[in-house]
């Protein structure tokens, strides 16, 4: 058995707490390990936040564990004239560890977007309101990826989501009733210039909306990319369950107060997209964006809709909870699901929420879950 002398480093005072032990989970670790990638970790946070770790596609949070054994940082004996009296056989203690950071997987923070683009929407008379407010300060997507705590995937994928445009540079969340309005434009040019919506051109599509109807290109490209894929040779291909959704949000944001018979939905909704596209309707489209309400009118058997987005919910789960509950009493399970996606890194994340902040209930219509401070 070999032996070491174990001393401390003639720097141990100033090195005291310089290390830290980080415990990698095992996607990171392969990530690591792969000869044939080139991964980039990064810890984020401003001052007063919680840090986080981001890898090229995913967020971590770092969690400090207490160790109930302290562990010892030991090296060589450092090449300095300090060292002559440290012979072949010393290991050097430099520090004492009393704690991990322990990484675990978590939603990106992203909810900081709306404070930092407010008051900078994008509209249909954009050109006059930027000359009437030359010195509005500009918030870029260099600031976006210093400032927001996720990957660079999921910031760019939270940009999609929330349909914030890149102007140059510059991020500008553009009005919901602008995007809905283009919207309606691309579907009526699909079937006006009778161009396939599964392989289009961009380029005539983005003509035609630029010529026509005063769109400028840089923003109609991103438009068509939120809602559909562009392959290689400038061809577009529509999602149409995105586009049906957005055109959908557009008529349901308008009933946040005065709600909406879901046949009345329905029949706007479906004259909105045209023909072409009415069959793809469907109310799974717009989960997570409504409450099912009794009708106001006189047909009281009638269910209708109030606008309920869980987008402006709050993000700590412990509000979320509150605020659902304080909304409705008890939700069934696929009710509340769609509001807690943005929530929970996966549906076996969301199901320990339910757990720790509802309690379920049976009755004869299922499983209901209420509040834990429910008599």
């Amino acid at each position: 058995m070999m032996e070491h002398n174990l001393r401390f480093s003639p720097s141990s005072v100033h090195e005291a707490g310089s290390f830290k032990l980080l415990e990698l989970p095992s996607d990171i670790c392969k990530l690591l390990e792969d000869q044939n990638s080139t991964p980039k970790l990064t810890i984020k946070g401003q001052p007063g936040e919680d840090a986080v770790l981001c890898t090229n596609d995913k967020t971590y949070t770092l969690r400090s564990v207490v160790l109930s054994n302290s562990i010892l940082v030991v090296t060589a004996p450092p090449d300095t004239s300090d060292s002559l009296d440290f012979d072949a056989d010393s290991v050097v203690i430099r520090d004492q560890i009393n704690e991990i950071l322990e990484v675990t997987p978590t939603v990106p923070k992203l909810h900081k977007l709306g404070s930092l683009l407010r008051g900078k929407e994008y509209n249909e008379d954009e050109e006059d309101a930027r000359e009437e407010d030359e010195d509005c300060q500009k918030f870029t997507y260099a600031d976006a990826k210093l400032l927001i705590q996720a990957s660079d995937a999921e910031l760019d994928r939270g940009l999609k989501n929330r349909r914030i445009l890149n102007i140059n540079g510059e991020l500008r969340p553009i009005a919901p009733q602008y995007l809905g309005h283009i919207i309606e434009l691309v579907l009526n040019l699909l079937i006006s210039l009778s161009l396939p919506h599964e392989n289009t051109s961009v380029e005539k599509l983005c003509s035609a909306l630029s010529d026509q109807h005063e769109v400028p290109r840089i923003v109609s490209t991103q438009i068509l990319s939120w809602f559909g894929s562009i392959n290689e040779q400038a061809y577009w291909k529509m999602d149409i369950e995105a586009i049906i959704k957005e055109a959908g949000l557009g008529i349901l944001r308008n009933h946040k107060r005065d709600p909406i018979r879901i046949p009345d939905l329905q029949t706007a909704w479906q004259a909105k997209v045209g023909d072409a596209f009415a069959s793809a309707v469907d109310l799974k489209l717009l989960a997570g964006n409504y409450l099912v309400s009794s009708s106001p009118h006189r047909s009281g058997d009638t269910e209708a809709l109030l606008y309920f987005p869980a987008s402006e919910l709050p993000l700590d789960p412990a509000a979320r909870f509150s605020e659902l509950f304080l909304t409705r009493n008890r939700w069934k399970g696929d009710e509340i699901a769609p509001f807690l996606s943005d929530i929970a890194v996966d549906s076996k994340e969301r199901d320990k929420l339910l757990l720790k902040y509802a309690r379920a209930v049976s009755s004869p219509q299922g499983i209901w879950y209420m509040a834990r401070t429910t008599i």
